[in-house]
């Protein structure tokens, strides 16, 4: 029997405690509205799942330094600047169940805040005086960016590739989490072959976890995720589970599936039918199996560490990742 999500955060719950005392004190600012804007995003309600895969891993090949924890609060703060950032691209009004910090605040004054905090965590990275912690997420960063690009570019488009959207889900969410694994080795001077191994467990784990988000968008509640289920859709955005419906549909799902990418809306479509065409085509089991290859290929990998319960708790990972509801 695996762990449950709540025994994998209890292994590093007193790192994290030092993590986030990290992030509040990163936050601070004699300029009011970065320390408001920065708390509120803190205070947003998320899981912390990046440091704390990043404390499992290093716990997992050594003991936790001062510099992993310093990186975990990084990680965190680069993943908070970026959902700010793809609130005010997305002209989100929620974020996790309450007002996005763009609808708080406007977008002038969060794509600013959203700028300090990238700022912030490069200036904390830069402290560690190690090139190749601050290469990394730079590197990460670029990637980051060059993601969402490349969704602005593909924007209402329903005749995307399968190759498209996996190189969208890579680049904007499992970069990041490739960091949470690569960061550690690099902090304990490990080899690069033994760090190259971490860096693909992570991304691996990533393009899961992404899966999953895009099937949750369809399936899950709006009460449940914090935002209108098919928002994705609603904003001009293909995820996999949509494009398995059009490629395995009728030519009309095509048509319908585009005219709520044109409408930006679902006025001529209902929510319904799309997620109908979704099952009818088998786009939710087979958006699983992408995953889920995934999450196996992070198993495989991890098999390749001594054993320890913080392999363990890492190999439970995937199952969490796997059957969660938001």
């Amino acid at each position: 029997m695996g762990m449950t999500p709540q025994e994998i955060y209890q292994l590093v719950a007193p790192e994290l405690v030092r993590v986030e005392e990290e992030l509040r004190a990163y936050t601070h600012s004699d300029i009011s509205p970065i320390s408001e804007i920065g708390e509120y995003v803190l205070n947003g309600g998320g899981k912390r799942i990046r440091p704390a895969l990043l404390l499992l891993t290093a716990k997992m090949i050594g003991p936790v330094s001062p510099m992993a924890i310093r990186l975990g609060a990084v990680i965190e703060f680069i993943h908070n600047a970026t959902l700010v950032h793809d609130d005010i691209i997305d002209a989100a009004d929620t974020r996790r169940g309450r007002p996005s910090a763009n609808a708080q605040w406007g977008n002038s004054m969060t794509v600013l805040a959203g700028d300090w905090l990238y700022m912030k965590s490069f200036a904390v990275a830069l402290s560690e005086k190690n090139i190749e912690v601050l290469n990394t997420l730079i590197g990460i960063t670029q990637k980051m960016v060059e993601g969402e690009l490349l969704q602005l570019t593909l924007l209402g488009k329903s005749q995307i590739t399968q190759k498209q959207l996996l190189d969208i889900v890579e680049r904007k969410t499992a970069y990041l989490f490739s960091g949470c694994t690569k960061l550690p080795a690099i902090a304990a001077g490990m080899n690069h072959g033994a760090a190259g191994r971490l860096e693909e467990i992570g991304k691996s784990l990533g393009m899961a976890f992404q899966l999953i988000d895009d099937l949750l968008d369809l399936t899950s509640t709006a009460d449940v995720l914090g935002k209108p289920v098919a928002s994705d859709l609603k904003e001009g955005k293909m995820t996999l589970p949509v494009l398995f419906a059009i490629h395995n549909g009728i030519p009309e799902d095509t048509i319908k599936v585009q005219r709520v990418l044109d409408e930006r809306d679902f006025r001529s479509v209902d929510r319904a039918e799309i997620l109908g065409m979704v099952q009818q085509s088998d786009g939710l089991t087979r958006t699983r199996k992408v995953a889920e290859d995934y999450a196996r290929r992070a198993i495989q990998l991890l098999e390749e560490f001594p054993p320890s319960i913080y392999r363990d708790a890492i190999a439970g990972i995937p199952e969490f990742i796997l059957n969660r509801t938001a």
